[in-house]
């Protein structure tokens, strides 16, 4: 049966057309067309940023400057994008590109780089990962075996601020972290050289950089596996094709030693300050206040303009409860940059403690404009609570109610405790047929997080003219959350085979054990 499916969606695919590789020219399935590759990189390509530390806001010519080195390239690409190019804030070395050509590098990756034809290296690969379409390819891979195989569950990993993303950036996510395939490295890696060279750049960069990517996977270094490796692994074959393709290319080159070191001057000399940093983060992470204040006020001394350093600042005034030294830490972060979620999620729910919810409300308003989370969603959906705007409060609450996780649970009772009496049908599940001794039962299961009790049944049969009749059965006693019970109907022997049939139950009524 499932090779059935997959041959189907496979002709219904080829019915649809191939496409033809843009660097590669060759004929290709794709179940993607281009303006949908465009429409999904443009709509991802901010939450993405987002949920992987937002934009590298201290020094904003170096984005420039990396935007230009990506710009030289995509001038020489074979597909012409809208590119972009940006620099993120976040030490893991790592680098991505959605498709329809949206590209970012972390700093992290900057610092570990020589020079601008290293640089360029990196860019180029990623330009070819836009250009030849691997993402789309990706996708239609992911969409036959979706519909021929399984359904394939998308989730959000990475960094802390990715965690909090629950919404938003599922594709962009998984199009930042797949794997690509050795066709698709292999092409990015052949391609990206030849657009080095008609950039004017030296190619032996690739190969440096690549001799330089395996040796830190030998020595395994966590932020590197976590990074550019977990997506982009190296390997010696690819040192090796990389050596003999610029081997048949002419000598020579910019490597750009010099203007690089320059430019990325302010972010080596910064380095020590994002390492206090990390360092103060896990620390958070662990409980340990009091090294996560100080790593944190250590990092600020070294570079004060990083906002960042005042939002973990004020992560942990906030944990000592220490409220409004945290909101001024948080509007420190805001002032040096206006455009990264946390800072304002952060500073609402320090708000919301302190019953300013006129401030909590627009600054969570503001981080789900940069960022849909579910923590924003879940502490909106208590302010319209409180407010007593219960329907405003539902709809924020069912934002977030499937989600997984704690924040995803606890909307799911938020929302069962305000809608469940009114609509009880949408939370409770009913099945009704024969016992083994023949008996007439309905099984009724509470999936929600509360106990309930007083359930209403209305049984509905259709008789020998096709008329509905409906018989009302009020079931006894408490439902635990999570558990179901049987319940018989008192229908045994009245009713003929026809009409067991036909036989639905329907729940009318039920009230949450408070």
């Amino acid at each position: 049966m499932i090779q059935r499916r997959l041959l189907l969606c496979v002709v219904l695919a080829l019915l649809a057309g191939c496409a033809v590789n843009p660097v590669t020219g060759k004929n290709e399935l794709s179940l993607v067309s281009e303006q949908e590759e465009l429409a999904i990189g443009a709509e991802q390509y901010a939450p993405a940023r987002q949920s992987q530390g937002g934009d590298y806001a201290v020094d904003h010519e170096l984005t420039a400057y990396v935007n230009q080195v990506g710009q030289k390239l995509a001038a020489v690409s074979d597909r012409k994008l809208p590119y972009e190019f940006k620099v993120l804030n976040s030490s893991v070395p790592n680098a991505w590109a959605l498709p329809g050509g949206k590209i970012s590098i972390n700093r992290g990756l900057l610092t570990e780089l020589q020079n601008e034809a290293e640089l360029a290296a990196v860019l180029g690969h990623e330009i070819v990962h836009a250009a030849a379409r691997h993402g789309a390819q990706s996708m239609t891979t992911g969409m036959l075996l979706q519909a021929g195989v399984m359904g394939a569950a998308i989730a959000t990993e990475g960094t802390s601020y990715a965690s909090l993303a629950q919404m938003g950036t599922g594709l962009g996510a998984q199009l930042i972290t797949q794997k690509y395939g050795r066709d698709a490295e292999r092409e990015s890696d052949y391609y990206g050289i030849q657009y080095m060279v008609r950039a004017g750049y030296d190619p032996q960069a690739a190969v440096t950089l690549q001799q330089t990517f395996v040796r830190l996977a030998e020595g395994k270094q966590q932020d590197w596996i976590s990074g550019l490796f977990a997506s982009h692994p190296p390997s010696q074959e690819r040192v090796q094709n990389n050596i003999k393709e610029v081997a048949k290319l002419p000598r020579g080159g910019d490597l750009g030693v010099e203007r690089y070191r320059a430019k990325i001057a302010h972010l080596v000399q910064t380095k020590p300050a994002y390492k206090a940093y990390d360092e103060g983060r896990k620390a958070l992470a662990k409980g340990d206040l009091a090294s996560a204040g100080r790593l944190a006020q250590q990092a600020i001394d070294l570079e004060p303009r990083e906002g960042h350093f005042h939002a973990l600042a004020g992560d942990v005034d906030q944990k000592n409860r220490r409220l409004e030294p945290a909101i001024n830490q948080y509007g420190k972060a805001i002032s040096l940059n206006p455009n990264f979620f946390n800072y304002y999620l952060q500073r609402g729910k320090a708000e919301e403690q302190l019953n300013r919810t006129a401030q909590a409300q627009a600054d969570l308003e503001r981080s789900i404009a940069l960022l849909p989370t579910g923590d924003a969603y879940l502490l909106l959906g208590k302010l319209a609570q409180k407010a007593g705007r219960l329907n405003d409060a539902k709809e924020y609450y069912a934002k977030v109610a499937g989600g997984q996780g704690a924040v995803g649970q606890q909307a799911y009772g938020s929302l069962v405790d305000l809608d469940l009496e009114a609509n009880p049908g949408k939370y409770i599940d009913i099945r009704t047929g024969l016992d083994a001794q023949g008996r007439i039962l309905a099984e009724v299961s509470n999936p929600t997080p509360r106990d309930i009790r007083n359930v209403v049944l209305i049984v509905q049969i259709r008789d020998a003219a096709g008329r509905v009749q409906q018989v009302q059965r009020n079931l006894g006693g408490t439902i635990s959350a999570g558990s179901q019970r049987l319940f018989d109907l008192g229908l045994t022997g009245q009713l003929s085979k026809a009409q067991l049939k036909s036989l639905q139950g329907v729940i009318a009524g039920a009230e949450i054990v408070r």
